[in-house]
């Protein structure tokens, strides 16, 4: 079957947002790029997941978001996908979801701080929020314009996508990515943890302080610089 890799991906990064709490009803979407073939496969629009079979993941170009493969239609939030991957060339997988901690932040159009080492592990600084959309950006191309106003707030800031691979946006919620679409939902998965944990940390203490540069760099650049030492570099025999 065409694409069935990559379909299969996808559907698996579905399910493991509804697997690690991240999703409910039909909150939430993950999809992936061939960019050897300029396709993207993503989550059909309003599919149950408990119906869901990767057979349904949509192919859509990456180009110009056209249908390739499938009878089902894309996710409504296909056009934000596709920008991220259109202006982010690094990135492989992309997720989106309405997790209960990371949207308060969004709704509160907070940064996200960072407090301590479990969000240094995974992200080089706070997680930006974006600025509000203006009305015209709403009524005409939202979704697409959704993935304007991330890859604007990135470039603004001079954060680069795979230091900071998730975003908050604004009185929206969260989307994350990375190299591939386990590392998507797992940044995903991070992303809510840290958002909580940050909660919690400004509930015991308003006026906490994200912890030094220095910290923060060595626990980034430990597991993700080019002198990292975390982890194995090989399990094989």
């Amino acid at each position: 079957m065409a694409y069935e890799a990559l379909r299969e991906a996808v559907w698996r990064a579905n399910l493991d947002l509804v697997e690690s709490g991240l999703v409910v009803l039909t909150w939430g979407n993950a999809s992936a790029v061939d960019r050897e073939n300029g396709v993207v496969a993503i989550k059909p629009s309003g599919v149950a997941y408990e119906e869901m079979r990767p057979e349904q993941m949509v192919v859509v170009s990456l180009e110009d978001g056209a249908a390739v493969d499938g009878e089902l239609r894309p996710s409504s939030d296909t056009p934000t996908h596709l920008h991220l991957y259109r202006e982010f060339p690094g990135i492989g997988a992309v997720v989106h979801t309405h997790s209960r901690h990371a949207v308060s932040w969004a709704q509160a159009e907070r940064d996200l701080p960072c407090f301590g080492t479990t969000h240094a592990d995974h992200f080089h600084g706070p997680v930006p929020v974006t600025r509000r959309m203006r009305p015209e950006e709403i009524r005409d191309a939202y979704e697409h314009n959704t993935g304007v106003v991330i890859v604007e707030t990135f470039r603004s800031r001079g954060i680069e996508p795979a230091d900071v691979p998730a975003v908050l946006v604004a009185g929206h919620g969260p989307f994350a990515w990375g190299g591939s679409a386990r590392e998507a939902v797992e940044n995903g998965i991070v992303l809510e943890a840290v958002a909580g944990m940050a909660l919690n940390t400004l509930t015991i203490k308003r006026d906490a302080a994200p912890i030094d540069r220095e910290l923060l760099d060595k626990h980034f650049m430990r597991k993700h610089g080019k002198d990292a030492y975390y982890g194995q570099e090989s399990l094989a025999p």
